[in-house]
């Protein structure tokens, strides 16, 4: 059978790690391009995966002006890019794998949305942990009825300190002016996870959440704006040092996210200068960050199931999301789901760590299971679906954006006018 040929748009972490499934399965498929504009990452990516320097293009517009050359596109830069990328590739029939959130606007995601579905081409939303095991297990205990009836989930989402500060501090996704909102860049995750769970349309949205720690007035006295010139007293004290994070907690693994976000020189020199020039060696008190490091949203939808979600950078990393029916429960925090019977008050364990594709593994295994997912949904005669693709997308998106006006115009928010008008 045919490869599936493959462009990858973006080769930082994440169009590494889709590309990185590619390496292992090279009978699914085969990539055959790479669009970066960043020098170093674009050969680094090259000599990675065997491609010449015809292969690799300095800007994605560089496509634009060949004819088709490959079944689809990886498209993995930052959301602001997303749409247009999308949108003109879209046009030149090229399949789209769109790394999650679909753009930073409402807009944007509906014309990326439209642009799918006027040239119809297939496109895959990279909502990862909708294909790990503890989530199709918890959608399936669900579906079977063996707590009842639904009425309320309760989900957090506890980023982690050393996480958020990497992403949402120092990283690319701190302020809203030129990324997403926080909700929309970290948590659009568990939101299409949540729309997904229970049957029926969101009716109603609400959001609170604020920046409370990692701003000026928090930075203690003496400290200095980079940690590399910060006094021994104060950085060898504090939690979110950048010298903790990136070296001392990580000399065993500086060739792997997130230390090979700041450079593609890992070895302890090349970090070290790294954090005396680059972004991720400031101050988390001394950033230019504006997105809330805590928040809850909470949603009502048609058939009067309720749903509170609460994500924070004050916790240690992970998720925890616990269903509630007429008949019993089930909760995920980790590496098992856990059955509480009200009929017998017994409890089962049901365990989603057996396989390859574990919650052990990155994403959950979400990664290479939206790979496989979309490559079977490009081969000749498939009726493979995409269970992320354009429609299921969209709707979490506007939930999204429906939280973040709630949040700020301090409302609650009416979703029905606006899912029935897409």
């Amino acid at each position: 059978m045919k490869k599936v040929t493959l462009i990858v748009v973006g080769a930082g972490g994440r169009g590494d790690a889709y590309a990185n499934f590619v390496k292992a399965s090279p009978e699914e498929a085969e990539i055959v391009a790479v669009c970066e504009p960043r020098k170093e990452w674009r050969e680094k990516f090259a000599k990675k995966f065997g491609l010449s320097k015809e292969q690799c293009f300095n800007d994605w517009k560089d496509l634009l002006s060949k004819p088709k050359f490959a079944d689809a596109v990886l498209i993995c830069t930052v959301e602001d890019l997303h749409r247009d990328i999308a949108v003109a590739l879209a046009e030149m029939k090229y399949h789209i794998l769109l790394e999650k959130p679909m753009a930073p606007t409402e807009e944007e995601c509906v014309d990326i949305y439209n642009a799918a579905k006027a040239s119809d081409v297939k496109l895959a939303v990279c909502h990862v942990l909708r294909y790990t095991n503890w989530f199709t297990k918890l959608q399936a205990l669900i579906d079977s009825g063996i707590i009842g009836n639904i009425y309320h989930i309760q989900a957090t989402e506890y980023v982690g300190s050393w996480h958020f500060t990497h992403s949402f501090v120092r990283g690319n996704f701190r302020n809203d002016e030129v990324a997403s909102p926080f909700l929309l860049a970290k948590c659009c995750h568990d939101i299409d996870l949540l729309n997904t769970l229970v049957p029926g349309k969101c009716k109603k949205v609400s959001s609170f959440g604020r920046v409370s720690h990692f701003s000026k007035e928090n930075q203690p006295e003496g400290a200095a704006d980079r940690c590399t010139e910060c006094p021994v007293e104060i950085e060898s004290q504090c939690p979110y040092s950048a010298l903790k994070i990136y070296l001392r907690d990580s000399l065993g693994w500086l060739d792997s996210w997130p230390v090979n976000v700041l450079t593609v020189n890992t070895t302890p020199e090349g970090v070290a200068k790294a954090l005396r020039e680059g972004p991720y060696g400031r101050c988390v008190y001394a950033c230019d960050n504006n997105v809330c490091d805590h928040q809850i949203v909470n949603l009502e939808f048609e058939n009067g199931v309720t749903v509170g979600f609460v994500t924070t950078s004050f916790a240690s990393g992970g998720r925890d999301y616990y269903v509630m029916g007429d008949r019993g429960t089930l909760r995920f925090a980790g590496e098992s789901i856990v059955q509480h019977d009200f009929l017998t008050g017994n409890d089962t364990t049901h365990s989603i760590t057996s396989g390859g594709n574990t919650i052990l593994s990155g994403h959950g295994g979400g990664d290479s299971g939206i790979m496989k997912s979309f490559l079977n949904a490009l081969k000749p005669g498939s009726d493979s679906e995409i269970c992320t693709g354009p429609e299921a997308s969209l709707e979490s998106h506007l939930i999204v954006f429906a939280a973040e006006r709630s949040r700020k115009n301090n409302n609650v928010e009416s979703m029905m006018p606006i899912i029935k008008k897409v």
